[in-house]
């Protein structure tokens, strides 16, 4: 009943803004994430700060990304090693350092918030352990078919669908399960960073076009590609395709 009270004086939040219900199930996304106590962590979309708590808690630095002013202010100043950002979980400042991200974030926002850490390589996101709905954990996490954000982000990139949460570990519950993804750097990339402006022309080129705008017919043989729709390539073929026609060094595994 208390639960209930607290839930009530709340102020309006976005329609795809659901809390999570349970700080023990904040610490335990935590220690699945393998936070560590020398990481800089950004929970994006903070909300009330069950994440973030858990966070102060595992990491050595935190920055809590929280877009209405109600809520950050509510975070400022609760943990010392937590700074609060009040501003756009897909368009904050990210880190010159190697930082990690650890968040439940706004359903609405979540190509966007996904665009703004992997669409730049350069970007030294070590690994994203983030809550989304459950059709695009499985989405993302699926080698096919693929989108042109999964060719691409998955150069750099592997996603791993770790869990299912129901909607019943939301407050308030969303009208679809969530799952969490887990998201790491590749330790070999499959394209070099310096080249990912072509690669994505690349890439936005075959998804457009086909792939037989991007290679003659009997280098779509020799790759066993003929044929193939652009959604029936995974990361590994896009990247052997990309060096095919533009002489990248970078070997597939």
């Amino acid at each position: 009943m208390a639960g209930r009270r607290a839930s009530r004086a709340r102020p309006p939040r976005a329609s795809s803004q659901h809390f999570l219900r349970s700080q023990a199930l904040a610490a335990e996304l935590v220690r699945d994430a393998c936070v560590r106590e020398h990481d800089l962590v950004l929970d994006l979309g903070a909300g009330g700060g069950r994440l973030t708590a858990e966070l102060a808690r595992a990491a050595g630095r935190v920055v809590a990304v929280e877009l209405d002013p109600h809520w950050a202010a509510k975070l400022h100043g609760r943990w010392p090693n937590v700074d609060v950002a009040c501003a756009d979980a897909a368009g904050v400042t990210l880190p010159r350092e190697p930082f990690r991200v650890v968040a439940n974030v706004p359903f609405a926002r979540t190509t966007a918030i996904l665009r703004h850490l992997l669409d730049d390589p350069r970007t030294p996101l070590e690994r994203a352990d983030v809550i989304v709905e459950w059709a695009v954990a499985v989405k993302r996490a699926t080698p096919w078919p693929s989108t042109a954000n999964d060719a691409m982000w998955g150069a750099w990139y592997e996603t791993t669908l770790v869990r299912r949460l129901p909607r019943h570990a939301f407050d308030p519950p969303p009208s679809i399960d969530a799952g969490v993804l887990s998201i790491s750097r590749r330790v070999r990339p499959l394209v070099p960073e310096r080249e990912w402006r072509r690669y994505r022309a690349f890439v936005a080129t075959g998804f457009r076009r086909g792939t037989r705008a991007l290679a003659p017919a009997r280098e779509l043989r020799r790759l066993g590609l003929a044929g193939a729709a652009p959604r029936d390539l995974d990361a590994y073929h896009w990247s052997a395709l990309f060096r095919a026609t533009s002489g990248s060094s970078v070997a597939v595994r």
